[in-house]
């Protein structure tokens, strides 16, 4: 998955003499127009990839990913991952947004492609992200339609249903245990947030 970026142009009105040596990467990637290695400049309110030579800023954008919860007051279905970050432990599907891409067409896309699940989605159980973390994490409720869960094997290597009151201590990110709090919480009270429809 690339990372989604976006740029805004600044310049000063000056032209610049450009080395003819090779440019060296010093960390912080290229400039988009002019070639020159970026340098890390404080751009507004913090460090941003800064081209000294022609003042183009790279703006780096939060990475957003959506995550399906299946379950009910017996049990929540989580898959076993096969790839890092969190390789070997326990989450629910999960995946990026592809640019352009509606949220819950998504989520749904993805259940599919993990566990082999067409699923609908009952609401929303909450929106998460940590200081710090490019990734800002939408998760859905959601509910089987059709298929029997199987791992894809690419992805996902075992789909288990867990008890409520025996999920696996090994779940893959920090957040996993308080997401399934929420939901448990969300659906003992009928809290789901609503999902809109698509504007």
């Amino acid at each position: 998955m690339t990372d989604h970026t976006h740029a805004r142009t600044h310049t000063n009105g000056r032209t610049h003499a450009h080395d003819h040596a090779q440019p060296r990467d010093n960390g912080q990637g290229f400039c988009f127009q002019c070639g020159a290695p970026l340098v890390a400049r404080f751009q507004e309110d913090r460090e941003r990839p800064t081209c000294p030579s022609c003042g183009f800023i790279h703006y780096l954008d939060p990475k957003v990913a959506v995550a399906v919860v299946l379950g009910d007051a017996q049990g929540v279905l989580l898959g076993k991952r096969r790839v890092d970050p969190g390789a070997g432990l326990w989450s629910f599907p999960a995946g990026y947004v592809n640019r352009g891409e509606v949220l819950e067409e998504a989520a749904v896309r993805e259940v599919l492609e993990e566990v082999g699940l067409s699923v609908s989605l009952t609401g929303i159980v909450g929106v998460y992200s940590e200081l710090g973390e490019p990734v800002v994490l939408v998760v859905y409720s959601g509910e089987v339609q059709d298929g029997e869960p199987m791992a894809d094997g690419i992805e996902v290597s075992e789909v288990r249903r867990f008890p409520l009151d025996a999920l696996p201590d090994d779940l893959a990110f920090p957040h996993d245990r308080r997401v399934l709090e929420d939901w448990k919480q969300a659906l003992q009270t009928g809290r789901l947030m609503k999902i809109h429809d698509p504007l």
